[in-house]
């Protein structure tokens, strides 16, 4: 049977009777082709010459192992599906501030963002292009047409779209017109409202049905967008992602944006790596989403150094609306409802849905699992989980259900997300779900009614981690922190499709010029843009200067000095849920010390995790010798630490046993800053590391007296033994009294 694999080859072996490539590599498959194609007919999907030499086909497992024994292959790997990982915030961010980044950075000035996603809707009033002017000389990149898409759609905001299927078409065959558009056109929603989160124009009164009035804008609202449509209804396939990454470098993207995931794997086998590594190296800066699996640790996906992952958190927004019970009382929660309002006072019988149900999983709502007599006229209590929380007030409506509340069960505790409901609805969380499940279990006639309240603004605390955001440690490599931060991601307002409904469902045939959703997907294009807007201020900064100013100044507290919070636990998060806190632009626009990262330095770290040449050529599209070049993950000049005490040297090969615990461990991680402020500064650092660690920065001043200055110094942690599996947390801070340059420190011992 048939799959795509993506070929790699060696660029410099081509065999000299070839004149291209190409050729090359149309020969190499002919030859090991078990049945001859049709003359004119060719298996290469895509040719790739930016994030990777090679090429993309379909093969049988048979051709697959005959091509990886031919001269310049370096490796033949199976594709892989990712999927997509799904106002205030500009104010919630600080962005108005007439002395901040915004206007300092004009706006995004003409930088170009590059969102990989599920394509574009045109009309979408955040495209609009008043005031812009010609499209940057830079751009080499086209508006491809296709159906219900032409040149015309593009303008001097959106100056790109183009669409990416070979690969999706291959493995899945023929888009079918009907349900999704074959062209860059957005036919799901998502790819519109992450590229005009990142970017979008300012929009005069937006909202949606109402909730979150005010003036929609992207992060950089003068920023160029170009789209590249890579995901289809049956996800997003690497060979097509692999692809569009390359156009987009060749095109002459500043920011790739990504808000997909497929979980995680080795570097040199994980395409998302490969082309982020590839744009690292072209000076992309790559934005990833860090994944909804949370708050399940070891849950992150995109975790390879040279991009940046990036979790959710809430803003100080919400949506609130109350289960009002027969009994008097009320429970808090919240909805995106509008419609026509049920009764004030509790005067509509309630039941809970696995009691209105010949399904022993009724109490989920799945379809055709509720029995309409049982339910008519009834507000109906559903349990969250498995399926969408729309789709089950969908269910409950078309079972003549009067008002849904939909109930937390473990897995989402107390974690609130505002949906567009179908009928009036009230998501709660665990406690008040519970509250409520044994109200309707107990009382001989149940009431309720659902009271919908609108927006609010000014909650605290803001942020909190959002429990569905995935979770540290880094599965891949322990010694790189992950995720880099965290950004605004809960119930977000931007741009939506003209072709889906808000809640995306078949039945919803509401049409909106914006939507609020929550997810990674949303928090992952806030990085994105203000990467923009600091690629704008700063147009000598490396991706990983970019990188190091967004995570130094990003904060862990309140203004009243507490820990952010985990909505998960309701207790402060840790660095393995939140990174090195929550971004902050102002700040970032002057860090003060920046930890800054080549791509020699990333292939150093590659060779301390033991990889092989072929493989370290898979992702670095060269050879590259390790003697004398290999740098411990705990070592690469990071913006936040990890030290591993107890533990089997680092390498994922060869790895040597450590043996038993010792009385006493040491280890020395060494960093290097470069000065990115005033030319003559000394900092003093302040070290917190929990007992019984021990910790010595040594120099502890640095003095600078040119701009641009570099400066080393080493950090020594001596620490007895304690349980295997145990993790705390510190800080290493470096100020001069204006700027405060903060790195989180995970101790973990294994």
């Amino acid at each position: 049977r048939k799959q795509t694999y993506i070929v790699h080859t060696a660029k410099s072996q081509i065999p000299s009777s070839f004149t291209s490539h190409q050729e090359w590599y149309h020969t190499t498959l002919d030859s090991v082709l078990e049945a001859p194609v049709e003359q004119g007919v060719s298996r290469i999907i895509y040719t790739y010459s930016t994030v990777l030499h090679g090429f993309s086909a379909r093969l049988t497992p048979a051709e697959a192992e005959s091509l990886r024994g031919k001269h310049g292959v370096l490796a033949v790997l199976p594709e892989k599906v990712y999927h997509l990982h799904t106002t205030r915030t500009p104010e919630f961010l600080g962005l108005n501030d007439p002395n901040g980044l915004l206007p300092l950075s004009g706006n995004g000035g003409d930088v170009i963002i590059g969102v990989l996603d599920t394509g574009v809707w045109p009309e979408s009033k955040s495209y609009n292009d008043d005031g812009f002017g010609p499209v940057p000389t830079s751009w080499k990149g086209e508006c491809t047409t296709g159906k219900n898409f032409d040149a015309s759609s593009c303008n001097r905001k959106l100056i790109g779209a183009q669409f990416f299927s070979a690969g999706y078409e291959a493995a899945l065959g023929p888009i079918v017109e009907g349900k999704e558009s074959r062209s860059p056109r957005d036919d799901d929603g998502h790819g519109t409202h992450t590229s005009t989160t990142a970017g979008g124009s300012v929009v005069n009164d937006a909202s949606l049905f109402g909730y979150a009035f005010g003036n929609a804008r992207g992060m950089a609202p003068r920023a160029r967008i170009a789209t590249y449509k890579v995901c289809w209804i049956g996800g997003c396939f690497s060979s097509d992602i692999l692809r569009a990454m390359d156009k987009a470098i060749v095109d002459g993207v500043n920011v790739l944006s990504l808000s997909i995931g497929g979980g995680v794997s080795e570097y040199y086998r994980d395409s998302v790596a490969i082309g982020a590594f590839a744009a690292t190296e072209h000076g992309v800066f790559v934005s990833c989403s860090a994944g909804n699996a949370g708050p399940a640790s070891s849950s992150l996906s995109n975790v390879a150094p040279w991009i940046m992952t990036v979790g959710a958190g809430t803003i100080d927004r919400d949506f609130p609306a109350y289960a009002v019970l027969g009994n008097g009382k009320n429970f808090s929660g919240v909805s995106l409802y509008s419609g026509k309002n049920l009764p004030d006072t509790a005067t509509i019988p309630l039941i809970y849905a696995a009691n209105a149900s010949n399904s022993t999983s009724g109490n989920l709502c799945f379809q055709g699992t509720l029995v309409p007599e049982k339910v008519a006229g009834k507000i109906v209590l559903c349990d969250r989980g498995v399926t969408a929380r729309v789709q089950k007030g969908a269910v409950v409506k078309a079972a003549g259900g009067a008002g849904m509340i939909l109930a937390n069960l473990e897995a989402n505790g107390e974690e609130l997300v505002a949906d567009a409901h179908l009928l009036p609805a009230v998501g709660v969380g665990q406690k008040n779900g519970d509250a409520v499940r044994d109200y309707v279990l107990s009382d001989p006639h149940p009431m309720a009614t659902i009271v919908i309240a609108g927006t609010k603004v000014g909650i605290e605390p803001s942020p909190v981690v959002a429990a569905f955001s995935s979770r540290g440690p880094n599965s891949i490599t322990p010694g790189i922190l992950k995720p880099d931060l965290i950004a605004p991601g809960v119930n977000i307002l931007a741009g939506w499709s003209g072709s889906v409904g808000p809640t995306g469902l078949a039945s919803d045939d509401r049409r909106v010029d914006f939507n609020i959703i929550s997810g990674t997907s949303m928090s992952c294009p806030h990085v994105s843009g203000l990467a923009a807007l600091l690629k704008v201020a700063h147009p000598d900064w490396s991706p990983s200067a970019i990188k190091s100013a967004l995570m130094t100044t990003a904060y862990s507290s309140y203004k009243d000095g507490n820990p952010l919070l985990d909505v998960a636990t309701k207790r402060p998060s840790t660095p393995f849920d939140h990174g090195a806190g929550h971004v902050d632009p102002q700040k970032a626009l002057d860090p003060g010390l920046i930890y800054d990262l080549t791509t020699e330095d990333y292939l150093g770290f590659l060779c301390g995790l033991g990889y092989y040449p072929d493989e370290i050529a898979l992702v670095a599209r060269r050879n590259f010798t390790c003697s004398g070049s290999k740098i411990t993950a705990s070592n690469l000049n990071y913006p936040s630490f990890v030290a591993l005490f107890d533990t089997a040297i680092e390498g994922r090969r060869g790895r040597v046993s450590a043996g038993q615990a010792a009385q006493s461990q040491s280890i020395r991680l060494t960093r290097t800053v470069t000065n990115v402020g005033s030319a003559a500064s000394s900092y003093k650092v302040t070290v917190s590391a929990p007992e019984p660690v021990k910790a010595v920065v040594e120099p502890d001043v640095l003095s600078f007296t040119a701009k641009g200055e570099t400066k080393s110094y080493t950090v020594s942690l001596t620490s007895s033994s304690l349980p295997s599996g145990t993790s705390k947390f510190g800080y290493l801070e470096w100020s001069d009294g204006q700027h405060l340059v903060r790195s989180p420190i995970a101790f973990t011992w294994t």
